[in-house]
């Protein structure tokens, strides 16, 4: 077990650490698919979108207690734009002006058409020669994109995306629990100890962000060591679950001493390869009562929760 000195370190650690994230540099050609009309009388593909009541100023886009995760103007034009998808406010087959879009948000063609373009590999988006950029339907989005999964969780449908998000960790996470016991590794061992010191210390201090962040790294590498390249890629799903929980679905509002104990208990088994053990105590872990109201409870408090305030902004995405 981790000393109090290394527990320290280690939360300072997760307090500070950045997101690693991918360049998005558009590839030769690929901004030439979303053009601008030649001339400004240029036929346009169908009625545009109404901008109104959306916020122009970028720089405002994605802030929350942890800050912004969205790194410049591109970052936050597809923050501001998947958001407006998924909410619903520019439904399914709305056309996309990419000159429009420009003027409206004040950012150059570049910017509009980098972004539009990663709105279109996470399925929110496509765009056709002669028809141009159109919203596409639900049944065509990428649900298991983690900004996806994060807009979802901070908009309308926030109970709907949340009670998914649990069914899948339902399903996964105690099969991960029992594979990992019999791919142990030392100093992967030492790790998910120090996570689960990590979180019992940071929720006996209060910290919640560093709490969740424990839990969430405890969580992903779980996926990642159980042997299977398939539950290995849904570790990014589990870890924004966690994210867009707030805790809620965590040990870092559940009862904290049964939540703790049950990581605690895991780590145990996955010593002894008791993969039976590892995946009962998951199983318990998934179904520790939060110390939230439920999502019924929520509801009825809506105006004044995370997802009912009018000055609450969904994450941003990350950098793309």
């Amino acid at each position: 077990m981790a000393d109090k000195g290394c527990v320290s370190t280690l939360a300072h650690s997760m307090m500070t650490a950045a997101r690693s994230a991918d360049s998005g540099v558009a590839g030769a050609g690929e901004l030439d698919r979303y053009p601008y009309p030649d001339a400004p009388g240029a036929e346009r593909p169908g009625p545009a979108p109404s901008w109104e009541g959306v916020e122009p100023d970028l720089s405002r886009v994605g802030r929350r207690a942890g800050g912004s995760r969205g790194r410049g103007l591109h970052g936050q034009l597809v923050q501001q734009l998947g958001q407006m998808i998924v909410s619903g406010d520019l439904g399914a087959d709305r056309p996309l002006v990419p000159e429009e879009i420009g003027q409206r948000f004040e950012v150059s063609r570049t910017v509009v058409r980098e972004s539009l373009r990663v709105l279109e590999a996470k399925g929110l988006v496509s765009a056709r020669p002669n028809v141009g950029t159109r919203v596409r339907p639900v049944s065509d989005w990428n649900l298991l994109d983690p900004d996806i999964i994060e807009w979802r969780a901070f908009g309308p449908q926030r109970d709907e995306q949340r009670r998914e998000l649990q069914e899948l960790r339902w399903t996964i996470e105690p099969l991960a629990a029992r594979l990992a016991a019999g791919h142990g590794r030392e100093d992967v061992q030492q790790r998910l100890a120090d996570m689960a010191e990590i979180m019992a210390h940071a929720a006996a201090q209060g910290d919640a962000l560093t709490c969740t962040r424990a839990d969430s790294e405890f969580h992903t590498l779980l996926l990642q060591v159980a042997g299977n390249k398939m539950l290995e890629h849904l570790s990014g799903i589990v870890s924004s679950a966690l994210h867009v929980s707030g805790g809620s679905i965590t040990g870092c509002e559940r009862s904290g001493d049964a939540a703790v104990g049950l990581h605690h208990r895991i780590v145990d088994a996955l010593a002894e390869g008791d993969g039976g053990t590892a995946e009962e105590a998951m199983r318990e872990l998934l179904s520790v009562p939060s110390a939230r109201p439920s999502s019924a409870g929520a509801g009825a408090a809506g105006s004044s929760g995370a997802a009912g305030s009018s000055d609450h902004v969904v994450p941003a995405p990350r950098e793309h």
